[in-house]
This record gives structure tokens, C-alpha cells and sequence, in this order.
């Protein structure tokens, strides 16, 4: 009798592991991930989204805006993930807030990613347009005329919400060229997008901030002017006066010196307070092997551009039925649910 209660007891415990293992990664319970105003930051949110629902039972809430509230929301515990953090754009912030104990740092994202500010290359070719310094002339200013300030040019820059837009406007008043263009704030990713599409269609001369990876950079032909070359020091320097500026207000701007951004990797953070949890381990495990090529990158946005209609969850979907680069962040039953839902 007692050999059959030993045995039943192994069996019932056999069971219980068996019921915990298939069922740890179902208990993740909520999720919430800080996503962007520009179209890589969602295809990034898109996949781990899928993967944290389909792979690990986990229930998703996804928070979008710009840059100074999502991140805030962060640092405050409001949110818990955020897959795209365009890190030295805001470098002082982000080492603060790990000195806070505000968050944690999950490895590299995208290994590189560019940013700065472009002419279409047929009017760089056509003047000579090389340099942040050729664009500081009348002449050249009126072809890309502002139609809201007579006088001026426009380079059509970030969204005021970006840091990157208040960078701009201090580069502008270290470059000089304030006295030649605006500093434009598109109002949105995607009106920025279709500005710069929009100037190529139209065969108008084209003066913009972007970035990449981005699916538009492989259907317009853009010429990256050159700038003061990155220094960390000056950079340094400079992300002071940006910060105060945003702060409080562009009235405080004082001298500083400005150089090119740096082609930077891209990264991941999370939320302390999530990251302190236990149970949250194997979704930050997860979050931290999350790592994407740019080339890949690339294609995924001209899939979400050209093809998808805009729907992120089908960019998702078509990322993961077509790369395999996916199956070495999970563990194999979170990688055969993944696959059992595409």
C-alpha cells in the first residue's frame, strides 16, 4: 500500500511539473509597451507584441506618442517596455534614470541607424550641395521656399515632440542657418514622409531632417550633408542646452557648438518596477535577445509602406513567416506557438 501511495504521490508530482512548465509562460499576465510616432518603432512594437501574445500568453496594452512622453512614462513605471530607444539623442536622460534606479538597459536593438539632414540629389548635383555650410545663401534658400515665412527656406525637420527637432533648432543657430530657413515641424511622422515623397513626385528640391533604417530610404534618392564631425565632448556640450531648452522654452538658447549625430545603435529598456518582478524574467529574457539587422529592417518597412496598407500586425506576421532570426530569442514551445499562429 504504502509502495502505491510513493508511487501515485511521484505520478502527482510529475503531473504538477508538467501543468507549471506548460502553463509559465501563460501566466505573464499584462504587458505594457511604449511605441513612437515613426514607422520603425511600430514595426518593432508590432513583432514583440505578437510574440509576447501568441508565444507567451501575455495580454499587451500599447501606449504611442513622441519621444518625451513615452520615455517620461517610462522612467515613471507608467510603461514597462520599450523596444526602440534612439539612445544617444538622449544620452544624459537615460543615464540619470539608471542612476535613479528608473530603468534598465536591454542590449542593442538595431545595430545601426543613421540620422542628419538631406538634399535630393538631383539639386545637390545640380549646386554643389555637399555641406551644411553650401546651404547658407539666399539663392539656394529660395529653392526651398517656405510658404509661411517669406524670405526663408524650409527644412522640413522632426516632430517638436522629438528631441531631435529641438537638436535641430540649436544646430540651426550654431550652423547659421536660422538665417536662412525654418526649422519646420511637420506635425507627424507621416506628414514628414509625405513631404519628402511628395517633393520627389512633385520634382521639387527636397531639405529635410530623416533617419534610417526607414522604408523610404530605399525609394528617394537623398545626399546626407556633411557636418562638423561627432565628438562626444561637444555633443556633450551641446545636449545641455538642448535639455534646457526643452525644459524651458527656446528663449533660454546660449552659445554652444553642435556636430553630426552619431550613426548609433539602437536599444531596449525596461521599467525597473517590471523588471524587479520575478515572473516578468523570461519576457525580459526575451526582450533582451530581440536584435534585427537593419537590411532586415529596411525590407520590413517597405513591406508595411508598399504593400501591407499600413497594418503593423500583417508587417508582424510577414517578418516572422519569412526569417527564421526570430527562433533564437525564444525557447522551442514559445517558438512552435508562434508558429501554430502565423
Amino acid at each position: 500500500m504504502k509502495i502505491i501511495q510513493k508511487a501515485f504521490t511521484t505520478i502527482s508530482l510529475l503531473v504538477t511539473l508538467l501543468v507549471f512548465s506548460s502553463s509559465a509562460y501563460a501566466a505573464c499576465g499584462k504587458v505594457k509597451l511604449g511605441d513612437f510616432d515613426w514607422d520603425s518603432a511600430n514595426v518593432h512594437t508590432a513583432i514583440t507584441q505578437f510574440i509576447l501574445e501568441k508565444g507567451y500568453g501575455c495580454k499587451v496594452e500599447v501606449t504611442k506618442g513622441s519621444t518625451s512622453p513615452i520615455m517620461a512614462a517610462l522612467y515613471d513605471q507608467q510603461l514597462d517596455i520599450v523596444t526602440e530607444v534612439w539612445r544617444d539623442n538622449i544620452v544624459q536622460q537615460i543615464m540619470d534614470n539608471i542612476a535613479k534606479g528608473n530603468i534598465i538597459e536591454l542590449g542593442i536593438n538595431t545595430p545601426e541607424s543613421g540620422q542628419g539632414f538631406y538634399v535630393d540629389k538631383a539639386t545637390s548635383d545640380k549646386y554643389g550641395l555637399k555641406h551644411v555650410n553650401d546651404m547658407k545663401s539666399a539663392k539656394i534658400a529660395a529653392l526651398f521656399a517656405d510658404p509661411e515665412a517669406p524670405g526663408k527656406g524650409r527644412m522640413t525637420s522632426c516632430i517638436s515632440g522629438w528631441t531631435c527637432y529641438t537638436i535641430n533648432f540649436v544646430k540651426h543657430k550654431v550652423y547659421g542657418l536660422d538665417k536662412f530657413y525654418t526649422n519646420f515641424d511637420p506635425g507627424s511622422g507621416g506628414a514628414l514622409d509625405a513631404a519628402i515623397a511628395g517633393g520627389f513626385k512633385k520634382g521639387k528640391p527636397v531639405f529635410t531632417y530623416y533617419w534610417e533604417p526607414t522604408g523610404l530610404m530605399g525609394k528617394v534618392d537623398l545626399v546626407k550633408l556633411q557636418e562638423p564631425a561627432y565628438e562626444a565632448k561637444c555633443w556633450s556640450e551641446m545636449m545641455v542646452v538642448v535639455e534646457d531648452i526643452k525644459a524651458n522654452g527656446p528663449e533660454v538658447y546660449k552659445p554652444t557648438c553642435a556636430a553630426a549625430y552619431v550613426d548609433m545603435a539602437l536599444t531596449k529598456a525596461a521599467s525597473t518596477r517590471f523588471a524587479n518582478i520575478p515572473e516578468n524574467k523570461p519576457v525580459l529574457d526575451f526582450i533582451r535577445k530581440y536584435s534585427i539587422p537593419t537590411a532586415l529592417v529596411n525590407s520590413s518597412l517597405a513591406f508595411y509602406m508598399d504593400e501591407s496598407g499600413g497594418d503593423m500586425e500583417e508587417t508582424a506576421v510577414n517578418f516572422l513567416s519569412n526569417s527564421n532570426i526570430w527562433k533564437s530569442w525564444v525557447p522551442a514551445d514559445v517558438a512552435s506557438k508562434i508558429k501554430a499562429a502565423l
